[in-house]
């Protein structure tokens, strides 16, 4: 039996640490019998290292990391908490997976109340990472986005790379769209969910949240890992 790491970023957000928490229960009804725990790469403990260390010491593990992208947690923090084991696997981030889109999708139905208008630009406010990886990923899942409304879809960033959500957003205003709304490609409230609230745009979807096809990427990244 193999053990799945659910990594997360960790957040101050008591709401956001329910939501993770929802989203790993998700995934433990899914795949009953298999050991599911929670691991962090900032903010919460316990740090990825430490429960990769413990766990290895009974089983297999794969670290599938519960975020949107590539970027300096994959690369660094969670590869290097991977690296020394033998038996121990790092899984893909789930952001470029077409369910993710999916649920983008919804949340977005829910902020237009179901009616897109003339005139609806959407805006995917992501995280950020200076990773060109993390661009390539991030890319990919607008296009997703894109193949599944009837408005124009481009992306704006909360960090490290331009351009930023609010600048994304004017930037639509300017090309003509009358009603901007920022889709959240962030998994939970907290810090990112936050800014991409803040951005200036009419219209503000909800996180991905705890969604049972979010639980069904984390597994099918646990089992092709």
């Amino acid at each position: 039996m193999t053990t799945l790491v659910a990594c997360s970023h960790g957040t101050d957000s008591p709401t956001g640490r329910r939501t993770v928490e929802d989203i790993v229960d998700l995934v433990r009804a899914r795949i009953p019998g298999t050991r599911v725990v929670q691991a962090f790469v900032d903010v919460q403990e316990p740090a990825v290292p430490e429960v990769v260390e413990q766990e290895h010491l009974d089983d297999d593990v794969v670290v599938v990391p519960l975020l949107l992208s590539v970027g300096f947690h994959t690369a660094v923090d969670i590869a290097r908490a991977v690296r020394p084991y033998d038996g121990v696997r790092q899984g893909e981030p789930l952001g470029t997976h077409p369910l993710i889109a999916e649920v983008l999708r919804a949340r977005l139905r829910t902020a237009v109340h179901d009616r897109w208008l003339p005139g609806d630009h959407v805006v995917l406010a992501a995280a950020g990472s200076s990773n060109p990886a993390a661009v390539a990923d991030v890319t990919t899942a607008a296009a997703h986005l894109a193949d599944l409304i009837p408005v124009p879809v481009t992306i704006g960033y909360a960090s490290a790379i331009e351009p930023r959500i609010a600048d994304a957003v004017s930037f639509a205003r300017e090309r003509g769209a009358s009603r901007v709304i920022a889709a959240s490609h962030v998994l939970a409230p907290g810090y990112f969910a936050g800014l991409v609230e803040r951005s200036g745009a009419d219209l503000v979807s909800a996180p991905l949240g705890a969604d049972p096809r979010i639980a069904e990427v984390i597994v099918e990244r646990f089992r092709s890992a």
